[in-house]
């Protein structure tokens, strides 16, 4: 069976789950929010086991029979949350698939995520036995009026609206980008909050790419350089981006970090907790230089002065929310920082 992403939705709430889910494409964002959704319609099914098997954290195709076929006495229903980089599951993958599709464990979901599959991987007796048993989800950039669709259901999310001619601003500054989308609603939602906005404030909030934007400064928190953190924080205050927004970006990062870090002391293997958190590929060396080099007493630390700083913001403490914002960035740096 074959679903369009915006039938996902609809399928999850008036059908039976399906055995086996295949998402694919090249589009991050909206990969994470259908898998998210699959996820979530399972364990609201009773799958309150999960596991996920990628290569990166060592994963054997062995592994994926044994963990579905696997009883245990008090066994909860299942969920494998198996996630391929590369589109093609090779020679020994292509076998395990089909065998497993041809005979299907008992209260166990396959949710497979995948990049783009190639016009010929559909003509495959993997792909076939899968779509026979399974759903499978094409995820396509999204341009024109089906971009504008998604800008204002995600906006609406928020409690926000605009007009035709915001909503088109808002697509050619982002570029189809939906992660960046994604993030710039969020701006807009903290400057704003619910409500109708115009041209003009969509137009002063998400400006177009800066010098020195909130998002490079989250990557030099994590990278930990504090000269490179200054500058950025400086340049963000000179071209008057609004403290709430530089806020909301450090503290992402730091509760994302602490995530991570209740991950790991419970067992979790790295990779996982970090696709759990849906860290790509090109921010993980970043991640791991911040959480190797952090405790989370100092996260804490970190957390309790942007605290300090959303009070000063909101004129509920006295003092310079700018100074209070370099002090909690530089706490990042290092462990010794946050010790004097």
């Amino acid at each position: 069976m074959r679903l369009k992403p915006e039938q996902t939705a609809q399928h999850l709430r008036n059908k039976p789950l399906a055995p086996v889910y295949l998402v694919s494409g090249d589009e991050p964002q909206q990969i994470a929010e259908i898998t998210d959704a699959i996820r979530k319609a399972a364990q609201e099914a009773g799958y309150l086991e999960r596991e996920i098997f990628s290569p990166d954290s060592g994963f054997s195709w062995h592994d994926l029979p044994a963990a579905a076929y696997a009883t245990s006495l008090f066994a909860d229903k299942k969920v494998i949350d198996l996630r391929l980089p590369s589109a093609a599951p090779g020679t020994e993958g292509a076998k395990v698939l089909t065998a497993y599709c041809e005979r299907l464990p008992e209260d166990t979901l396959l949710l497979i995520s995948t990049g783009k599959l190639a016009s010929a991987s559909l003509k495959t007796r993997w792909f076939q036995a899968l779509e026979r048993v399974g759903v499978f989800i094409q995820v396509w950039p999204l341009e024109g009026e089906d971009l504008l669709r998604w800008l204002q259901q995600r906006l609406q999310q928020r409690g926000i609206s605009a007009d035709k001619d915001g909503l088109k601003l808002l697509a050619a500054r982002i570029e189809g980008n939906l992660l960046a989308a994604a993030q710039e609603i969020e701006k807009l939602y903290i400057l704003y909050g619910a409500g109708f906005l115009d041209t003009a404030k969509i137009a002063d909030a998400v400006a177009d790419s800066s010098r020195y934007d909130v998002f490079k400064l989250a990557d030099s928190l994590l990278a930990g350089n504090p000269g490179r953190i200054t500058k950025i924080l400086a340049g963000l205050k000179d071209e008057d981006v609004a403290a709430p927004v530089v806020l909301w970006a450090i503290t992402r990062e730091a509760r994302t970090l602490c995530k991570l870090k209740q991950d790991l002391a419970s067992g979790k293997n790295r990779d996982a907790a970090m696709q759990a958190q849906q860290i790509w590929d090109k921010r993980k060396a970043l991640v791991a230089q911040a959480l190797d080099r952090l405790t989370e007493a100092a996260l804490h630390r970190i957390l309790i002065i942007s605290a300090k700083a959303d009070r000063e913001i909101k004129g509920q403490q006295p003092g310079d929310p700018w100074h209070t914002l370099l002090q909690v960035c530089l706490q990042f740096t290092s462990v010794a920082a946050l010790k004097q």
